[in-house]
């Protein structure tokens, strides 16, 4: 006997062995329980859903031979040439390949003849979106009034495509899309209905892969257990998913945290290596960076089972939900750009060194609108911190009513053209000074000894994801052998073994010897290193804030031109 895949071999046969469509299953089988049947039906929803399943398990509760019922026997002979596809009253048309109005009309002919072998005559269409302007126009008076005996049950996966005159003639059921939960559940079931040893870990992969079909997910399974000879194995499944290549993302998301353009460089390199592809990459990392947003926002909306979730929380805590915003927004962009760049590699490379160079940064150039009159005795720079209005280059898309580029070492006169002679001392002169909004925040310097400075010891060792442990705890005591620390329990999962020993090396080659690491979990009292960061960035938030509000042109813009200021635009620099 030909062997047959598990996608039709474990298709359901009746609406109890259903899985993920509740909704749908409890209303149907309600309303033919009670005989209130619908003459036509529409099932909407993603591929490998059950649209075209429950469509056949609804032919069978209209013709079974015990009656109109929501549980079909399953054994009689209508039943069973159902199953088999072989029901006479039963046309099943594929609206893909069958488009035009003369197959349309072929199936209306037809549908004013009583069923030969059946109760009623059943019509399913698949893909109905795929019929012409036509087609649709042709069947309006037979779908909304069609014979006693005729049942349409329509299924597509683009509703939108459908004329709002057929929807409104239909039942509809929208069908939801599978969790990972509920395919590796099922995946589950089949495997130990096949007597096949299989690895826990390895159906997840599987279940998340599906992307929420049923059959895809079957389908992988099938693959699965083919590359593992008759086994499913975690190794295996990932080695044909390439989920093991997921790895250079985490990379890729390290150097932005720490700024290095090298290992940036390095990890494009290496996708080439591993015959990734770029658009592919991107792809992924959008999915990463959102799934990163996601628990950023949400803490605990991620599942429990999802293979990456440990490193997806580790990221979401040394990333800021800004940048994660922003280098979701520059994927989606480098992405829809890949085809117009000179070829693949340049456009990754620009996109991920975008996101480097948009990333925040502790000091550089500010603008500064400086009065014409005073050029000529500038003031030092020091008391330029103090007493000159500053504005920052944010500033000039803070303000909605102007924009202006400068040049460093430039002058300009921003007098409107018309009174240029009228008034010439009112013209105001833009320079670029190397004076930042507020005072450079400088990577600490670690003496010699250390002496208990643990976040300038954390900035110096320029750590990997192992930084992530080290930002998120508190220094209890160290000695010259020891370095105690805590962590809060909310960012346990960057307390792992790994992370441990990582850390624990680093501090070692630090110190020229060999250092123990002891991490407890608990509450911590003092500022981790994560701590100091936020609450420094805040402060050069809100002193940038505060310095846009008070700069004489600022609010010479406002008051007189009406301007307003965005204030979610300034950025300390």
């Amino acid at each position: 006997m030909s062997y047959q895949v598990l996608a039709r071999k474990w298709r359901p046969k009746t609406f109890a062995q259903l899985v993920g469509q509740e909704h749908v299953i409890k209303a149907l089988a309600n309303a033919f329980a009670s005989a209130r049947l619908h003459h036509a039906y529409l099932l909407t929803g993603t591929r490998g859903v059950g649209k075209t399943t429950i469509a056949r398990i609804m032919a069978k509760a209209l013709n079974c031979e015990t009656g109109i019922t929501s549980e079909p026997c399953g054994v009689c002979s209508a039943c069973t040439q159902i199953d088999a596809g072989r029901f006479v009253d039963l046309l099943e048309i594929d609206a893909a390949s069958n488009t035009g109005i003369d197959n349309i009309r072929e199936v209306l002919d037809n549908a004013q003849y009583a069923p030969t072998a059946g109760r009623f005559k059943v019509y399913i269409i698949d893909e109905v979106h795929m019929l012409s302007k036509s087609a649709f126009n042709a069947m309006l008076k037979t779908l909304e009034e069609p014979p006693s005996h005729v049942k349409f049950i329509l299924a597509t996966t683009d509703p939108q495509k459908v004329p709002i005159t057929v929807l409104s003639r239909c039942l509809q059921f929208s069908l939801r899309q599978m969790t990972p939960q509920q395919v590796t559940g099922h995946l589950n079931t089949v495997l130990q209905a096949e007597q096949i040893e299989y690895e826990a870990l390895a159906l997840n992969l599987i279940g998340h892969a599906a992307s929420g079909s049923m059959r895809d997910g079957l389908s992988l399974l099938d693959q699965a257990i083919a590359y593992g000879a008759g086994k499913v194995e975690e190794a295996g499944v990932r080695a044909m998913l390439g989920a093991v290549d997921q790895s250079y993302l985490f990379e890729l998301l390290t150097a932005l945290i720490q700024k290095d353009g090298p290992a940036l460089l390095k990890t494009a390199d290496a996708i080439a290596e591993r015959g990734l592809s770029y658009e592919a990459a991107l792809h992924e990392l959008a999915s990463l960076l959102q799934q990163i947003a996601l628990v950023q926002a949400v803490p605990n909306a991620l599942a429990d089972d999802l293979p990456l979730r440990e490193q997806i929380v580790a990221v979401a805590q040394a990333l800021t939900p800004e940048d994660a915003q922003l280098y979701y927004q520059i994927a989606l962009h480098g992405r829809r750009d890949l085809p117009l760049a000179p070829d693949e590699y340049a456009g990754f490379t620009m996109t991920i060194l975008r996101m480097l160079a948009f990333a925040p940064s502790d000091a550089g150039h500010v603008v500064m609108p400086v009065n014409s009159s005073v050029t000529a005795a500038p003031v030092p720079a020091q008391q330029t911190a103090v007493t000159s209005p500053v504005l920052a280059p944010q500033a000039q898309s803070a303000i909605s009513t102007t924009s202006q580029t400068t040049v460093p070492g430039a002058t300009y006169d921003d007098t409107p053209p018309w009174r240029q002679d009228d008034a010439p001392a009112a013209r105001a002169q833009v320079a670029v000074v190397s004076q930042p909004v507020v005072a450079p925040v400088s990577a600490p310097q670690i003496p010699a000894e250390f002496t208990g400075d643990w976040r300038a010891l954390v900035v110096h060792l320029k750590l990997g994801q192992a930084g992530m442990l080290a930002q998120h705890s508190e220094l209890l005591s160290f000695s010259d052998i020891q370095f105690n620390i805590k962590v809060e329990e909310i960012h346990r999962s960057v307390a792992t073994r790994d992370y441990q020993e990582k850390l624990r090396l680093a501090l070692s080659e630090h110190f020229g010897r060999d250092i123990a690491l002891n991490v407890q979990i608990g509450e911590v009292k003092t500022e981790t290193p994560a701590d100091i960061h936020y609450r420094e960035k805040q402060e050069r938030q809100d002193q940038a804030v505060a310095a846009i509000n008070g700069d004489p042109f600022v609010q010479t813009m406002v008051k007189e031109f009406g301007a307003s200021i965005a204030i979610d635009s300034i950025k300390p620099i």
